[in-house]
């Protein structure tokens, strides 16, 4: 592979770079990984080496085809670079705090970091997960309904519409958009595309998604910034660049030798940052740092108003869910979703402020004769596991998310969840003389499924 000799100057300025190992790096294979669900990763028997900065994941001896595995459309793992999973450590040396958090992850697409912090917070915590180009946020919607977490809402806006929100977040996650170079491996358009004049524009772009979600962060407050880019400008010289705009600290987290990641210091003020570089790291190219802002921040006063009555919904829908501490909203005039009860004056600041693609737990609506259940609950952690459900073979699943014809041998009339090892994957409508297959037509798997 022949990189850019712009990028590799840059980068030998860089503290712990190897310029034989990375350009080795880039002539070898890619490494696939993997993370595990905490709750639903009995339903797979993938398997593989452990990363050591990520609970749950692994990594692969082989890519295998995700899209023929129906324990990947049931939410049991999700397919996640090894290097960014390194969020999870970071999270868990800066975070201190495990309860009642409100977190960002201010560009979440396609839902990577979302998932993974899902998987680190309490119920009573929220985490908003924003995409402003909306093709990009409905792939981030499909991804956070497979990982079924009721407490992780999805907007679609840009960043410059969360100043409004003074003092509002805990944590702010940013995976900013870049330039790109830590892809060059996976990506070969990433090296195509790569120039100097596009490295100056992402740092440009860089500095107003932190400027315009700043005011949102409360004091002491915790921005994670990351690029998977290795250009100084978009990484090193942005840590300085916040520092020189605002009052702030750099927060240091442990690392071992064996992990290959380099710990790095801006120029001038000195803050912290970690970079994987292929050939040190088992990992794809990748920049992450803590800041903290200290700082006086404004506080967002969150009047709580009066709920409707959602007591016939209630009955209608409740036996839906295992979760009773959850409070019932209508986000339009067709549905009705379920939230946590502790984020209801949450929901009456937010809807006015944002658009939502996701809030809560999305129920379905009522018909003339019964409650058409919605997807998402097929796939919530939150759903009621006495829900009539039917357990099909790995054909048979890949058959339903074809929406082809399952050849069940009998159903029992009503709504059924189809299960694939135990994993909610969608809902039919069994009849006397048929099953509707109620699968979401844009989730269908289009591909030919192999011959068995």
């Amino acid at each position: 592979m022949n990189l850019p000799d712009p990028l590799l100057i840059d980068l030998r300025k860089v503290q712990g770079f190897d310029e034989s190992s990375f350009q080795k790096a880039h002539d070898e294979p890619v490494t696939t990984s993997v993370r595990l669900h905490p709750i639903k990763r009995s339903g797979t028997d993938i398997s593989g080496d452990a990363i050591p900065w990520s609970n749950g994941g692994i990594y692969l001896a082989q890519r295998p085809v995700f899209t023929l595995d129906p324990a990947f459309h049931g939410g049991a793992y999700y397919v996640q670079e090894a290097s960014s999973m390194f969020l999870e450590h970071v999270w868990n040396s800066t975070v201190p705090q495990t309860e009642g958090l409100r977190v960002l992850d201010l560009c979440a697409a396609p839902g990577g970091k979302s998932t993974l912090i899902a998987s680190l917070l309490t119920n009573d915590s929220l985490l908003i997960s924003n995409e402003v180009i909306r093709a990009r946020a409905t792939i981030l919607e499909e991804n956070i309904v497979r990982w079924g977490y009721t407490n992780n809402w999805v907007t679609c806006n840009d960043p410059r519409d969360f100043t409004k929100l003074g003092g509002y977040f805990d944590v702010i996650v940013i995976d900013a958009p870049c330039s790109g170079s830590g892809l060059f491996r996976k990506d070969q358009n990433a090296l195509r595309d790569w120039t100097e004049a596009n490295v100056d524009l992402c740092s440009a772009r860089q500095q107003r998604i932190l400027a315009d979600v700043w005011p949102a962060l409360k004091e002491n407050g915790l921005i994670i910034y990351a690029t998977c880019s290795f250009s100084p400008q978009e990484d090193e010289d942005i840590l300085d660049w916040i520092a020189n705009e605002y009052k702030t600290e750099t927060v240091p987290v442990s690392i071992r030798d064996e992990w290959g990641i380099v710990e790095t210091r801006s120029p001038k003020h000195k803050m912290h940052g970690y970079r994987f570089f292929p050939g040190k790291a088992k990992g794809e190219g990748f920049f992450i740092s803590a800041i903290r802002k200290k700082e006086s921040a404004s506080t967002l006063f969150l009047r709580r108003a009066k709920a409707a009555d959602m007591s016939k919904i209630k009955q209608q829908a409740g036996h839906l869910l295992a979760n009773d501490n959850l409070q019932y909203i209508q986000p339009d005039k067709e549905s009705y979703n379920a939230i946590a009860a502790a984020h209801e004056a949450d929901w009456q600041l937010l809807q006015k402020l944002f658009y939502f693609r996701r809030a809560g737990l999305p129920l379905g609506a009522p018909s003339a004769k019964d409650w058409i259940p919605a997807h998402d609950v097929a796939l919530s952690i939150d759903a009621n596991l006495s829900l009539p459900a039917i357990d099909v073979t790995r054909e048979q699943a890949l058959k339903f998310l074809k929406r082809e014809d399952m050849n069940l041998d009998s159903a029992a009339r009503g709504w059924q969840i189809i299960k694939f090892n135990n994993l909610g994957l969608g809902w039919i409508k069994s009849l006397q003389n048929r099953a509707n297959n109620h699968l979401p037509k844009n989730w269908r798997i289009r591909m030919e499924i192999p011959e068995t």
